[in-house]
């Protein structure tokens, strides 16, 4: 077994790259938004578009499972990403 440690400012820099990598395939809405990306295990990822003003009332418009390249690039996306706004 091959143990990977990922620096702090790596795992966020990968995170923020595919979180705009989603955003810009799938648009920015008009509405106030986030995306929030998860790592769940070599280089997969969930990522959920938010919209809504206030992260507690905030709803789930799109979500996708990832997976990528060491640079945070979009390799495979299921459901596929694709332009909505």
């Amino acid at each position: 077994m091959v143990s990977v440690v990922v620096e702090s400012g790596e795992k966020e820099r990968r995170e923020a790259a595919i979180g705009g990598h989603v955003l810009d395939l799938l648009g920015r809405p008009d509405l106030p938004h986030q995306v929030r990306v998860r790592h769940l295990w070599d280089g997969r990822y969930r990522v959920n578009v938010l919209i809504g003003a206030d992260g507690a009332f905030a709803e789930i418009a799109h979500s996708y499972f990832l997976s990528v390249d060491d640079d945070g690039n979009i390799i495979e996306s299921a459901p596929p990403l694709r332009k909505r706004y």
